[in-house]
C-alpha cells in the first residue's frame, strides 16, 4: 500500500519533527507535559492550598495524633477550538513560489507539497502566538476569556474560565498604595510584598517581569543605582541583554531576600480587529516563579480520507480536504489548548503601577 503523504497521520509526524518556535511565557510559566495532554474533550484543572501547619508535640502514652489529609479542588474545563485554514487553488501552483527561481522548472505537485509546508509552518506560528496571549491572560486576570468565531468577521460565542470565585476578589491581583513614579512610591517594597504574600502562601518567586515603560523606569531610578554601588551589601546587579525574541533580561536584584530575574516585555501582537497591541501592558508588574503553570489540550474528532471518524489528542492536529470539483485543497490545523495554574494563585500581578 502507497504511502499517503497527505493523510493526517502522516502530516502529524511532520508536526511533531518541526522544531517549535520558542514563545517566553507560555515555555518559561506554562510547560506542557505528557499528562497534559487529554483524549477526551475536556481536561481536568486540580490543585489544593499550600499546607503551613507544623507537626503536633504528643504525649509519649497516647501514641500519636492523626491528622487529617488537605482537601483539594478540581475543576473541569473544555478547552477552546482553534482551527486556522488555508486553501490550496490551480492559480497558487502556476505562480512562482516566494523565494523559487524567476524561470523555475517545478513541477504543480512540487509546489503543492512545498506550499503546504509552508503553510504548516505559518499556521503553527498563528496557534503559538494564540496560545502565548492566552497564558498571558490568564496570569493578568487568573483566568481567561476568549471569543469564538462562526467566519472571519462573525461573532459565536464567548467563553470565561476563571481560577478563582469571580463573586470574591481575585488572591492573584496586587494594587499598589502609591504610583510608583510620585513622591510617595516605593516599588521596591510594593515587590518585596508581593513575594511576601507568595511565600505566605507557600509559593515560590524566582522572577519580576514588567512593561516596557516600568523597566525604564526601574534602570532610571537612582535608588537602583545607589543600593548597586553599596560596596558593603549586595542587592543585584543590572545587565540588559536580549533574553527571547521582544524579551529583554534587566539584571537581578534582591527585594529583602527575595533575589528576582527581572524581564522586560515588549512583544506586541495583532488582534482580531487588526490593532497591534502589547501583549503584556508597559505599565505593568508580575512576580512569578517558572513551571508554575502548564499549557492542557484535549482531543480532537475528524472525518479522515476513508470516511470515517478518527480522535487526535497532540498539541497539533492536521487535516488536508480536497475538493476535485474545483481542483482545490485546503488544509487546517487544529488545536485545543489551556492555560492552567498548578496552584492556586501562584503569582502576584500589580497593573498601573506608573502614572
Amino acid at each position: 500500500m502507497p504511502l499517503d503523504i497527505f493523510s493526517s497521520y502522516y502530516l502529524a509526524g511532520m508536526v511533531k519533527g518541526f522544531v517549535p518556535k520558542g514563545t517566553f511565557f507560555r515555555d518559561r510559566y506554562f510547560p506542557t507535559s505528557a499528562g497534559d495532554i487529554f483524549r477526551a474533550d475536556k481536561v481536568l484543572v486540580e490543585y489544593k492550598d499550600g499546607d503551613r501547619k507544623m507537626a503536633p508535640f504528643v504525649v509519649q502514652r497516647v501514641g500519636d495524633i492523626p491528622i487529617a489529609r488537605g482537601g483539594y479542588e478540581i475543576h473541569e474545563y473544555e478547552p477552546p477550538y482553534i482551527a486556522p485554514s488555508r486553501v490550496l487553488t490551480l492559480d497558487n501552483l502556476n505562480k512562482r513560489g516566494f523565494g523559487e527561481a524567476i524561470l523555475s522548472n517545478k513541477s504543480a505537485e512540487e509546489r503543492a507539497k512545498a506550499l503546504i509546508a509552508e503553510d504548516l509552518t505559518d499556521l503553527d506560528l498563528r496557534i503559538t502566538r494564540r496560545e502565548e496571549w492566552m497564558a498571558v491572560q490568564t496570569i493578568i486576570n487568573n483566568g481567561v476569556t476568549m471569543t469564538a468565531y462562526i467566519d472571519d468577521k462573525t461573532i459565536g460565542e464567548t467563553y470565561d474560565v476563571f481560577y478563582y470565585d469571580t463573586a470574591g476578589s481575585n488572591p492573584a491581583l496586587y494594587t499598589v498604595a502609591d504610583k510608583w513614579d510620585d513622591a510617595g512610591g516605593d516599588w521596591w517594597a510594593d515587590v518585596e510584598a508581593m513575594c511576601i504574600e507568595l511565600s505566605a502562601r507557600g509559593i515560590s518567586c524566582s522572577d519580576l517581569i514588567v512593561g516596557s515603560a516600568v523597566a525604564q523606569f526601574i534602570q532610571d531610578d537612582e535608588k537602583v543605582a545607589k543600593r548597586l554601588d553599596n560596596r558593603g551589601m549586595s542587592y543585584g546587579s543590572v545587565a540588559p541583554r536580549i533574553a527571547y525574541p521582544g524579551v529583554a533580561f534587566i539584571g537581578a536584584l534582591v527585594f529583602g531576600g527575595f533575589r528576582l530575574d527581572i524581564y522586560s516585555v515588549h512583544e506586541s501582537y495583532e488582534d482580531d480587529t487588526g490593532a497591534v497591541k502589547r501583549i503584556f501592558p508597559a505599565d505593568s508588574a508580575l512576580v512569578i516563579a517558572p513551571d508554575c503553570g502548564h499549557m492542557m489540550y484535549a482531543q480532537v474528532v475528524q472525518m479522515e480520507r476513508d470516511e470515517q471518524y478518527h480522535t487526535f489528542a497532540e498539541r497539533r492536529i492536521p487535516k488536508l480536504m480536497t475538493d476535485t470539483n474545483i481542483d482545490s485543497r485546503k488544509f487546517r490545523l487544529a488545536a485545543r489548548p489551556l492555560a492552567a495554574p498548578k496552584v492556586k494563585a501562584p503569582w502576584m500581578y500589580a497593573p498601573n503601577v506608573l502614572k
